[in-house]
C-alpha cells in the first residue's frame, strides 16, 4: 500500500461521504504513512461525523440535509471501494476491534491532512503499536520496528502507555498473551530500534510499574523467551493489519 493509493482512496471516500467527517487510519495503512511500506490490499479506519460549521445566511437558504446515519457511511465507504478497487474496514470505535484497549487514541491522533470536509488522522505510534502486539504477527512485528525507528518513538514512553493500556483493558485471557508480547518485543527488537547498548530491562520495568504487574523482579519478563513454530506470533485479535 503506498501514499499515493491511500490519497486517492481518503479523497473519492470524502467526495462519497459529502458531509463533513474525522478518519483515523490506523493498520498497514498507517504504517505506510509513517514510512514502512509494505504489500497491503486494505484500509482501516475509524470514521465518524464530525458536527457541521456554523451555517452561513447563505447556506441556511439551501434546502437542508437529512442527517447521515452509520448506513450511509457503510454505502459511501462501499463505493469508494468500488470505485478505488481497495477494501476497507471501517468503524465508529476501532478500540472495539480488539481485547486491549487503545486508551485515548483520538485526543492522542496526529493530523494527517485534508481531504474536503474529511480530516483524516493517524494513530500517535505508540497507540497504534497496541493492536500490532496484541495480534503479534511477524509482519506486525517488522511494522512497530520499522515505524519506531523511522519516526524516533521514545522506548519508555511507548511501554508506559502499553501498561496503562494492559491495566485499563477488561480481564480476558488477552491480557497476558499481550504482555508476553510487550516483554518480547522490547527484548528482541528494542536494540534494533534504539541501538546496542539498549537496556530492555529498563524498559520492561517502565511497562511493569504502569501495568501494575508486582509478581515479578524488576525488567523480569513473565516467561524465558520462546520461538513459536511456523514463523507465526501466538495472540487472538481483530486489530487492524
Amino acid at each position: 500500500m503506498t501514499r499515493r493509493r491511500i490519497d486517492r482512496f481518503l479523497a473519492t471516500l470524502a467526495a462519497e461521504l459529502r458531509v463533513p467527517a474525522r478518519a483515523y487510519v490506523t493498520g498497514a495503512a498507517a504504517a505506510a504513512l509513517w514510512g514502512r511500506v509494505r504489500p497491503s490490499l486494505d484500509i482501516d479506519l475509524g470514521l465518524e461525523l464530525r458536527p457541521p460549521a456554523r451555517r452561513t445566511a447563505k447556506s441556511a437558504s439551501l434546502k437542508s440535509r437529512p442527517p447521515a446515519t452509520w448506513e450511509a457511511i457503510e454505502a459511501a465507504v462501499a463505493r469508494t471501494t468500488a470505485l478505488t478497487s481497495i477494501p476497507a474496514s471501517a468503524a465508529e470505535d476501532i478500540d472495539r476491534w480488539g481485547m486491549i484497549t487503545l486508551l485515548d487514541y483520538r485526543r492522542t491522533s496526529r493530523l494527517y491532512r485534508r481531504f474536503d470536509r474529511l480530516e483524516v488522522r493517524l494513530l500517535d505510534p505508540r497507540n497504534w503499536a497496541i493492536g500490532k502486539l496484541t495480534r503479534y504477527l511477524d509482519p506486525d512485528v517488522r511494522d512497530v520496528a520499522e515505524v519506531f525507528r523511522r519516526q524516533g518513538v521514545d522506548a519508555k514512553a511507548a511501554a508506559r502507555l502499553w501498561g496503562r493500556a494492559l491495566r485499563a483493558s477488561p480481564a480476558s485471557t488477552a491480557q497476558f498473551q499481550f504482555r508476553q508480547h510487550v516483554e518480547l518485543f522490547l527484548q528482541r527488537e528494542s536494540r534494533h530500534i534504539w541501538g546496542k547498548t539498549f537496556a530492555f530491562t529498563d524498559a520492561i520495568a517502565v511497562f511493569h510499574r504502569a501495568a501494575g504487574i508486582r509478581d515479578a523482579g524488576a525488567g523480569s519478563p513473565a516467561v524465558p523467551p520462546f520461538r513459536p513454530p511456523g514463523g507465526s506470533r501466538p495472540g487472538r485479535s481483530r486489530s487492524a493489519g
